[in-house]
């Protein structure tokens, strides 16, 4: 047959410059890529999502949207997409899951049991590219992005495994813990207190947080003589699980890889039981039960009754944990970023209060 014909030489330098091209789009999006991981697969992921208000205070632009409607809050924000939103509530802690994931990528580069960390908002998507500065400009990782057009984030929570879901709307969590998601709200601290940058510090309230709430119950229907009888004559049978006790669990399993590379004294994770249950009559369980679930808590304090607040400051966790309103506000009013496990028996209380 006739010989193929051949190619031009013009052809093969516009080929060889396409190929150049093609290489050094490669290599740019590789040093990109290396400077910022690919975000984990959710199955392999500890997925923390956080809503704007939560990682941004959004304070007045709230208030321009209930005074004067959506348009003029979108526009607002477009307006000001060039301006950087201050931190909210869950940015220290979103900065610390950040520096976990840093320290872990160190020790294993190739795995992918990390914090994947989701905005979750129900905003429009013109508001999106102001999220999107504002995070850019404190060089957070952040990927991945609902923007929920005011619709329920229900849905997508569950879509992404959620593992924890921090809101600042008391609704949107209520209807998260409802749909067996670990999820509080979030309030700010009256006071500005430094936080660890190269610890990841998290306080848990114990009764219907880590744990469920039947010892509350009998705390409240019978009072608290009955309540250590009951707690003595149970102490070797674990309580059940409260809506945070996964998260604790997915921080003892991210120790777990600190440690076994020799990192121990030396993790940027600690944990914190805060609880106001007295060790002598009613601490005990709590032990067997962190035991029986083969659970550590780097610390434990027990307060008898005593207010959560002082002791927070000196613990300074980037977030608490609590069920119960006034242990927030207590905690609130001295400077300790808070957050609100709607769980329980005590929301019944609260809410008749």
């Amino acid at each position: 047959g006739p010989a193929a014909p051949q190619p031009s030489e013009a052809a093969e330098a516009g080929q060889q410059e396409a190929e150049r091209d093609w290489a050094a789009a490669k290599a740019f999006y590789d040093t990109l890529v290396s400077k910022r991981p690919r975000p984990p697969k959710p199955q392999h992921a500890i997925t923390v999502a956080v809503s704007s208000r939560a990682l941004f205070d959004l304070v007045e632009e709230r208030r321009i949207y209930q005074e004067q409607g959506l348009e003029k809050y979108v526009e607002y924000q477009q307006d000001n997409e060039n301006v950087t939103l201050k931190p909210g509530p869950a940015f220290h802690f979103v900065k610390a899951l950040e520096h976990v994931n840093a320290r872990l990528l160190e020790l294993y580069p190739d795995d992918e049991e990390r914090f994947d960390i989701v905005l979750m908002t129900n905003n429009h998507a013109q508001v999106g590219v102001r999220l999107i500065n504002s995070i850019n400009h404190y060089g957070l990782t952040i990927e991945r992005f609902c923007m929920t057009g005011g619709k329920s984030p229900i849905g997508y929570l569950t879509a992404y495994l959620t593992n924890l879901y921090l809101s600042a709307d008391s609704e949107k969590v209520q209807e998260a813990i409802e749909a067996g998601i670990a999820s509080a709200t979030m309030f700010t601290a009256n006071k500005d207190v430094a936080y660890s940058d190269t610890q990841l510090r998290v306080a848990f309230d114990g009764d219907a947080v880590l744990f469920s709430d039947e010892s509350e119950q009998i705390v409240k229907e019978q009072g608290l003589d009955r309540f250590f009888e009951h707690e003595q004559l149970n102490e070797n049978k674990p309580l059940a699980q409260g809506p945070l006790k996964g998260f604790l669990e997915d921080l003892g399993k991210l120790q777990k890889k600190f440690y076994a590379k020799n990192e121990r004294l030396n993790c940027p994770i600690r944990t914190f039981l805060v609880t106001a249950r007295s060790a002598a009559s009613s601490g005990a369980r709590v032990l067997k039960t962190l035991r029986s679930w083969g659970l550590e808590i780097d610390e434990a304090l027990f307060l008898a009754g005593a207010p959560k607040g002082p002791i927070l400051v000196k613990i300074r966790p980037h977030i608490f944990f609590d069920d119960q309103m006034f242990h927030i506000e207590g905690a609130q009013k001295l400077g300790t970023i808070a957050a609100h496990v709607p769980y329980g028996i005590a929301q019944k209380y609260h809410k008749s209060a």
